[in-house]
């Protein structure tokens, strides 16, 4: 008996240190990266002179902009509004002093739209790209059926999302091979991190960027090229409705200056503090926190209480580490549990 309790003792005893090492670890890690990075931050200018920022006129991509302008690149913005082009270019070069070009393009017409871009930019010492832009196939959270308009949008939808990362890096990092030297950002998502219902399009472009960031910088690593993974949860932009930041919903500059500074430290990342406590570590079975996230977000989809007071929990921090992609505790008025995740139909 006496050696039985002492094989479980020890048993214990080393899954306690087990844990705390790995805890100790990540924390570790999580130092290192979000605060550490605060402090020596990595020098952009030695990437190169440019940075190519697409999807640059609004949210992330503009906040990239002129975060890496401030930090003395001059850049490239590539969006579909010539207009907002020139404005924020103006915007660049008046408040940080850099030179700018712009690149009118729509990202949703496929392969017709690089010739084009490649040309834009065969004469530039491009040290930086952000492949940051994107889009969802609706501003509601629906059924893969119901996408409105379904041949249209879910190619458009692909070719924003998944071909204009691939073909944008195809078009710079020739150069930054024979260079030696080069930093791409691809901005995938949180809602990448596992399988989204209601969002089952977008989530798997996500995760795409993800896995091909990661699979690229493992094969281009050692030729001096970083490839970073950016996966954020909610940042105030058109796309989350411009709701108004706090301690989990960041601004897009904040987010972006944040982000930026994981460069050199991180090749996959939140993009700032808030969001890494947000991921945590899952609890409960995949296959159960599907379920009661697809729950969730059918209550949301169809009950606008919900929702809105979903939103307004969100937009009121009042209870910290609330989020639905990061499957916390959701409570709502219809339900004292799981935010009517027992009762989809309410």
């Amino acid at each position: 008996m006496d050696t039985v309790s002492d094989s479980m003792l020890a048993i214990g005893g080393f899954t306690v240190l087990y844990y705390m090492l790995k805890l100790s670890w990540i924390c570790w890690c999580g130092f290192r990266v979000y605060v550490l990075s605060k402090v020596w931050q990595t020098d952009l200018k030695a990437y190169g002179q440019w940075a190519v920022v697409t999807g640059a006129t609004s949210g992330i991509g503009k906040a990239y902009a002129n975060e890496l302008a401030r930090r003395g690149l001059d850049i490239v913005l590539v969006s579909r509004s010539k207009d907002k082009l020139h404005i924020v270019a103006k915007e660049i070069e008046s408040q940080h002093g850099r030179q700018t070009q712009i690149i009118q393009t729509d990202f949703t017409e496929g392969h017709d739209i690089y010739p084009a871009i490649a040309e834009a930019l065969r004469d530039l010492d491009i040290g930086i790209l952000v492949n940051n832009v994107g889009m969802n196939y609706s501003d509601k959270l629906v059924h893969f059926l119901d996408i409105p308009n379904p041949e249209q949008r879910t190619t458009q939808v692909i070719n924003c999302n998944i071909l204009s990362v691939t073909q944008m890096t195809r078009l710079v990092l020739p150069r930054m091979v024979a260079r030696g030297n080069g930093l791409i950002i691809n901005m995938s998502s949180e809602a990448g991190a596992q399988p989204q219902p209601m969002l089952s399009l977008y989530s798997a472009t996500k995760i795409f960027v993800t896995y091909f960031s990661r699979s690229l910088n493992s094969e281009y690593k050692s030729q001096g090229i970083t490839v970073q993974c950016v996966a954020p949860f909610m940042v105030s932009t058109n796309m989350t409705h411009n709701l108004p930041p706090n301690l989990l919903l960041k601004s897009a500059s904040a987010f972006a200056r944040e982000a930026l500074n994981t460069v050199g430290y991180s090749s996959y990342t939140s993009g700032c503090v808030s969001h890494a406590l947000q991921v945590g570590t899952p609890l409960i079975h995949s296959n159960i926190q599907n379920k009661l996230l697809y729950n969730v977000l059918v209550t949301l989809a169809k009950n606008e209480p919900c929702r809105i007071y979903y939103l307004t929990i969100l937009c009121d921090c009042k209870y910290l580490g609330l989020s639905l992609l990061s499957h916390s505790t959701l409570f709502c008025p219809c339900s004292s549990l799981i935010g009517c995740a027992f009762h989809p139909t309410v």
